[in-house]
């Protein structure tokens, strides 16, 4: 036998008296009908034959799950679910011993292959799991009630509900595998299938985990205590209440517990929330990819230089490193250089110290970082991104020394949230090569990469931006230059309703509740307390002369904030913090501040019952997304969904404003709009029907 390593590992046949069945490397997206059907006809041909004693099924990977871009996604599903099943069937119907043999990975209906045979051997470094949670789905060809029979139930949960693979090594006492080898593995699951067709003559039943029994008793014990710990945003998602009962299911005989899992399944695959989840991973393979137009061969890149090393800074140095980029991190001067390197140090310290790094790779990491204060240094970068602070005079004042020793064809890129890209690469003599790169914090964790263009900027500047937004492990997607981009320009609309909310008759803590309810990440409003109520409050004063003294405007933040009520950072803004723990209701001072608002606004505060605070923050950011997309910011509607996900803690599973709209009535919703703009008063801008049509088609 060879080494799975090699190439010709794996291959098909009979050797000594063991047919070795070898299944082609099948990726998550292209499960094959065929296939299945290839693989019934060589167990039936292994039956036949006489001189074969057993079976190994071999493969290195077997990653078959669903199929999340099928347009008949529903019945492509049942039809792969219902061919897998017959070839689970044969397997464990099998007259002759079957082995799995594991060389990579076994994940979704590749690990339901797997727990069909009469055993299984992998790998160490082989991984399994489930990536049907993900969609909002269970497995579906008995892996429920197979996994109980073989492990205990919390493994069984945590394959299933975590969608996060486990290595063999991990699973070696599990149950759910015979065998871990480090070497060989078609060898060694060969060995086990001459000992099992020893062990069993032809005739006697072969292990099966069909036939196993599990305790009724404790299954309801352990589903009894999963339920009571699912969190606020579990139960706001089928899949998790779904999941412990097809495990409480396995209890049962075995066929009942089957139709159980499949009832389940299909109430999941129809249901809106596997929809949305679906769509939303369409929506962000198509995200990361330029239109035909802007499609252009990126620009190559091997270093990366970070101006700025504070917490944004570092953030994108330790992505850029982690990527296996060389770094050179810059600064004004040693001290802020240094702190820099600190902050870098103590990430890597942290992932050793926490298990997730080994030493010798946070050395090796840390390695391809070079410090200066030297900005000649900056002629070895191949991209260079300004992270300072959040001023445009500043960022423009970085790039005229950035232009200045860059080398030519560098691509050059600022970290901004909101400021004009083209005004910053306007002081440049290249603002071809300019582009924004706005990282969301903290860089090193968020997903989510804005590649913001501006007027003059390269097709292939555009790609290498990208290009990089990928290297580093993004999300990236591309948004024109407009005012806070596509993220917080939607966030502008939604935080300025919610604060219309509190004028109307709300208070911080029903908002903030009503939204978490649903299923977001964190109220606006203690989000604001979180990042500081400042921040906000000095770009307010920056556009105070700039603003119609007719648009309705809120001055309850201006006004925390002239009373010292910054946010966490001093222990008030909205909410009061003790012990760093925010209060459950907001105080005295702020409702006073609230209901001074409402009064000098001429209104008589309403309550607000949670749905009308939800739809209100919804209908919000539809209108604003609706305009963005009229005006070109945002290249599809879709883009936007992904960058309030990503970005801003909207719920996964409701798929984002925009899926949220496509399933309202249209009537009722084009209503609601005019109420909505009605109530922001002067100033707003309505998107029209033909605005709402384009971003719901």
């Amino acid at each position: 036998m060879h080494s799975p390593n090699n190439e010709d590992a794996f291959k098909s046949g009979v050797v000594s008296d063991i047919a070795i069945i070898v299944l082609d490397d099948v990726s998550e997206t292209g499960p094959c009908l065929d296939l299945f059907n290839t693989l019934v006809s060589e167990i039936d041909a292994a039956q036949a034959n006489p001189a074969v004693r057993g079976m190994v099924l071999a493969c290195n990977v077997m990653t078959w799950s669903v199929e999340a871009t099928a347009t008949d996604f529903v019945s492509s599903s049942q039809r792969l679910s219902q061919a897998l099943q017959s070839v689970v069937s044969r397997l464990e119907q099998s007259a002759k011993p079957v082995v799995a043999a594991i060389g990579q990975a076994a994940l979704g209906r590749g690990v339901e292959l797997a727990l069909a045979c009469h055993a299984r051997v992998a790998l160490a470094s082989a991984r399994f799991g489930f990536p049907e949670s993900h969609l909002g789905l269970i497995p579906g060809a008995g892996a429920t009630q197979r996994l109980t029979r073989l492990t205990t139930p919390d493994i069984a949960l945590g394959l299933i509900r975590d969608g996060v693979p486990r290595v063999a090594t991990d699973l070696a006492t599990s149950g759910l595998l015979d065998r871990v080898v480090t070497a060989d593995v078609v060898g060694a699951a060969s060995r086990l299938a001459e000992q099992l067709a020893s062990k069993f003559p032809h005739g006697e039943v072969l292990p099966r985990a069909r036939d196993r029994a599990v305790d009724a008793t404790s299954m309801q014990q352990f589903i009894a205590r999963e339920r009571e710990r699912l969190t606020g945003k579990q139960k706001l998602q089928p899949v998790h209440i779904a999941t412990l009962e097809a495990l409480h299911a396995s209890a049962l005989p075995f066929d009942e517990g089957m139709q159980r899992e499949q009832g389940l399944l299909l109430t999941l695959l129809t249901g809106p929330v596997s929809k949305a989840l679906r769509y939303q991973l369409r929506a962000e393979r198509d995200a990361s990819t330029l239109s035909e137009h802007l499609k252009a061969d990126p620009r190559e890149f091997r270093s990366v230089a970070v101006i700025g090393a504070g917490t944004m800074g570092a953030g994108i140095a330790i992505c850029a490193l982690d990527a296996g980029l060389q770094v050179l991190l810059v600064e004004q001067d040693d001290v802020a250089l240094q702190r820099g390197h600190q902050r870098i140090t103590d990430h890597y310290r942290g992932r050793v110290d926490a298990g997730k790094l080994s030493a010798d790779d946070a050395v090796a990491l840390s390695s391809s970082l070079t410090l200066t204060i030297d900005w000649a240094n900056l002629e070895r970068a191949d991209v260079v991104i300004e992270a300072v602070f959040e001023e445009l005079s500043v960022k423009q004042d970085v790039f005229r020394k950035i232009d200045h020793h860059a080398r030519p064809g560098a691509v050059l890129a600022t970290n901004t949230s909101y400021l004009d890209i083209d005004a910053i690469a306007g002081v440049t003599s290249r603002p071809s090569d300019v582009l924004g790169l706005h990282f969301f914090s903290p860089a090193n964790v968020m997903k989510l990469l804005e590649v913001v263009r501006n007027k003059d900027v390269t097709a292939d500047v555009l790609a290498t931006g990208m290009a990089l937004g990928r290297k580093l492990r993004k999300l990236p997607v591309l948004t024109g230059n407009s005012f806070g981009f596509i993220g917080n320009r939607i966030y502008n609309a939604y935080r300025t309703q919610c604060e219309f909310m509190l004028e109307d008759g709300a208070w911080p803590e029903e908002v903030d509740n009503a939204l978490t309810a649903m299923g977001f990440a964190m109220g606006p409003f203690a989000v604001a307390d979180l990042s500081g109520l400042d921040i906000a409050w000095r770009m307010r004063k920056a556009q105070a002369s700039i603003r119609d003294p007719r648009v309705r405007y809120v001055s309850i933040l201006d006004q925390l904030c002239e009373l010292g009520r910054l946010g966490r950072k001093s222990d008030a803004g909205y909410y009061a913090y003790t012990e760093k723990k925010q209060a459950r209701h907001t105080d005295e001072v702020v409702r006073r501040i609230i209901e001074r608002a409402s009064s000098q606004r001429g209104i008589t505060r309403q309550f607000l019952f949670a749905l009308t605070i939800q739809r209100r923050a919804l209908l919000a950011m539809v209108n604003e997304a609706a305009l963005l997309l009229a005006e070109g910011v945002a290249a599809r509607a879709s883009d936007i969904d992904v960058v309030m996900i990503q970005g801003y803690g909207f719920p996964r599973w409701e798929g984002g404003p925009v899926f949220w709209a496509s399933h309202q009535d249209r009537d009722q919703l084009d209503n609601d709009l005019d109420q909505l703009i009605a109530n922001n008063g002067h100033g707003a801008v309505r998107a029209t029907r033909d605005m709402l049509d384009r971003l719901l088609a």
